[in-house]
């Protein structure tokens, strides 16, 4: 079966390099979908969610894909892993707004680290954190209860621990991992199964860099 030309790259320069360890979610991985014909950056708007959005603004896209908001708050627990530059924060640690240039529900020492992890990023973009400061290098339901102690790092995390649509389903997860795994392991499956290509609308790509000849 040829593979999907959607890979994960290993981040190089100054990002974090965690090594991952520990139990975490297996899931079906369905190979041979089709690359499109089109690639333009400015067909992905509105499809992506962004660090910056809303809760309103990223339940619509999850929902306009067909999931439900706890599918969308198990998917979200995928930031477990991995890390965000300075440039999707930084508003939450140095223009929040006019009486507070710190977001009040990030925790106060939290803040203070990513402060001074931060200084200088608009010219150092490289500079990155972790998405979860505490198990950074392992799978597991941390994320949810980070949100809980203010150390969500997006501003897009951290709502969801407050918002009652997906409160709930926060507590939920970071009180039972196994109930975070099942979700998580359902929701990437049928992730993987979304807008799937068939017949003339795509390719298998030679190369994944490029469409065939």
């Amino acid at each position: 079966m040829p593979r999907h030309c959607l890979m994960l790259r290993h981040p190089r320069t100054r990002h974090p390099q965690p090594h991952f360890h520990g139990r975490r979610p297996l899931y079906t991985v369905h190979l041979g979908r089709k690359d499109g014909l089109v690639s333009d950056a400015s067909h992905v708007e509105g499809d992506l969610p962004r660090p910056t959005m809303s809760l309103d603004q990223n339940i619509k896209v999850f929902q306009n894909k067909g999931f439900s908001i706890q599918e969308m708050v198990a998917l979200i627990g995928g930031h477990t892993i991995g890390f965000s530059h300075c440039k999707e924060f930084a508003n939450r640690i140095f223009h929040y707004n006019k009486n507070s240039p710190v977001d009040p529900a990030m925790n106060p020492r939290f803040a203070t680290r990513l402060r001074e992890l931060c200084k200088g990023y608009e010219k150092n973009t490289t500079v990155a954190a972790f998405n979860d400061v505490m198990t950074p290098g392992k799978f597991d339901n941390m994320y949810y209860k980070n949100l809980k102690r203010g150390l969500g790092l997006l501003s897009s995390d951290q709502g969801l621990g407050v918002d009652k649509r997906t409160r709930g389903f926060v507590e939920l997860y970071a009180a039972n991992e196994t109930a975070f795994f099942e979700d998580f392991k359902h929701a990437m499956e049928k992730l993987s199964e979304v807008e799937v290509k068939s017949g003339s609308e795509g390719e298998v790509r030679r190369r994944c860099d490029m469409f065939n000849a």
